[in-house]
């Protein structure tokens, strides 16, 4: 059987996954695909050194094997905080006046992708599957190709892809998808990604779309819609830990009778965290008989904080809160709880579990794990209210949550009122809908049938793809 090599900008080993949000369910899911295919796991070390020098740093972690590489000053902060989070980030996710457009983080982000492809095309055996992740090394395919590699090589992209008229303001954009087209397999998380990229595909680069199967020139590869989920078994042991109901115990007391609207999201624009907050507010204007009866309480760990668009965002929440909680608070209640922390898995289990409605209302998000692992960990006897963003790409697998478009406040209120007084007949067949589809397709599935398609297979997406045993 083919080995696996996983190439993503950082990577997670298995003892230190992180709580909540993709970065959470990509360990998950590749850590257990590594294990069954004998593989390695290709990445940035998250650490600096003075000069590159290519030393790979092998390391072995729970049956998985990791190799990392230490970059320059300069390469993290033209590829990582440059062309990565301030020119592909704020694009593809629709805020083009967020976009930075600056020819050094350009350099740096082809440079460091040639840096991955030398260090790591050593380490590359001829039939070795190679799997690269995400909007850090798009261009990572072709270089490989270059080094000689013939592997099958496939791209999957765990943000949204921009509409065409966006895509067209970045500069060279035509060289950036060119280079797409040396992998044998490009995944999207959803069909309206997929649909934006067969657009561009046909009106920038004159290609043709055939189904699954994309053509420019001579080349011809698949690309279709591979949406990853959550481990839903693993995340119902969670929510039954210790831990967990220590943490459900602890949120349940500090609120007394209160009913709980959490939201758990990175401390990021694309989030939405503004618009909650007012949309929030305007439920609190419009419902004075729920005011001393319902917390928000939105953790929002920081992100990226080197890049400076963060800084405001921090300051703008700082204050919002703060204003809100003054004008509606009183000596035994505050409306938001506002948490700039990240919490283990476990205890967000507990915080899940314990609230009656998520509010998760990204403007844009490529899938949104969160909203999933809130489902996940509900009670089936009780369960809560998912508020939802549709243009989070979960809205096309979670319907039976409340939809709302995150720039209305009034839809944010509305939503947040029918929430507090659905009663529980409808939580429960709302919930088990969502359910079905979070154990259905969930990240063994995704990786599975991505691997399957990497390996030239046909990946039927139904239930004879879902293992029966559990990952992690």
């Amino acid at each position: 059987m083919s080995r696996l090599i996983v190439i993503s900008n950082r990577v997670s080993a298995p003892k230190a996954r992180s709580a909540g949000g993709a970065q959470g369910g990509l360990s998950v899911a590749l850590a257990a695909a590594l294990r069954e295919y004998r593989g390695l796991w290709f990445g940035w070390s998250g650490n600096k050194t003075d000069e590159f020098t290519g030393h790979i740093d092998l390391q072995r972690h729970e049956g998985v094997t990791t190799a990392t590489i230490d970059l320059e000053e300069q390469d993290v902060d033209e590829y990582y905080n440059g062309y990565a989070n301030r020119t592909l980030w704020p694009l593809f996710h629709y805020r083009i006046d967020l976009a930075e457009y600056d020819r050094s983080f350009g350099s740096g982000y082809e440079r460091v992708n040639e840096r991955f492809a030398e260090t790591v095309t050593p380490l590359i055996e001829p039939d070795d599957l190679i799997w690269v992740h995400d909007y850090h090394l798009i261009p990572l395919g072709m270089q490989l190709r270059e080094r000689g590699l013939k592997n099958r090589i496939g791209f999957f992209l765990h943000i949204p892809w921009p509409p065409q008229r966006l895509l067209v303001s970045l500069p060279f954009h035509q060289r950036l998808v060119r280079s797409m087209l040396a992998y044998d397999l490009i995944g999207f998380q959803t069909e309206e990604w997929l649909d934006s990229f067969h657009h561009y595909i046909e009106r920038e680069m004159g290609g043709t779309v055939d189904g699954d199967t994309v053509r420019v020139g001579n080349r011809t590869i698949k690309v279709a819609a591979f949406p990853i989920g959550v481990d839903a078994k693993e995340f119902g042991e969670a929510v039954r830990s210790p831990t967990a109901k220590q943490a459900h115990e602890r949120l349940k007391r500090s609120v007394e009778d209160k009913h709980v609207i959490i939201g758990v999201d990175r401390l990021d624009y694309s989030k939405g965290l503004g618009e909650r907050f007012l949309g929030y507010r305007r439920f609190l204007e419009e419902h004075d008989d729920c005011r001393g009866r319902v917390t928000l309480l939105q953790i929002a760990p920081p992100s990226r904080g080197e890049v400076h668009t963060y800084e405001s965002i921090r300051e703008h929440l700082d204050e919002l809160s703060g204003r809100i909680n003054g004008e509606f608070a009183e000596v035994d209640w505050v409306p938001i709880r506002y948490v700039n922390q990240g919490y283990p898995r476990e205890e967000l289990a507990g915080f899940y579990r314990a609230s009656e409605i998520a509010l998760i209302t990204p403007l844009r998000d490529g899938m949104n794990l969160v909203a999933k692992e809130y489902v996940a960990a509900q009670d089936p006897e009780d369960p809560g209210v998912l508020i939802l963003s549709r243009f989070a790409g979960a809205a096309l697998q979670l319907k039976d949550a409340l939809l709302v478009n995150p720039y209305s406040k009034d839809e944010i209120s509305d939503a947040v009122a029918k929430a507090l007084n659905m009663p529980k007949g409808e939580r429960i067949r709302r919930w088990r809908a969502m359910m079905d589809s979070v154990e259905k397709e969930d990240v063994v599935w995704w990786r599975r049938n991505f691997v399957r398609a990497l390996q030239g297979e046909e990946a039927p997406l139904g239930d004879e793809d879902k293992p029966a045993e559990a990952v992690g």
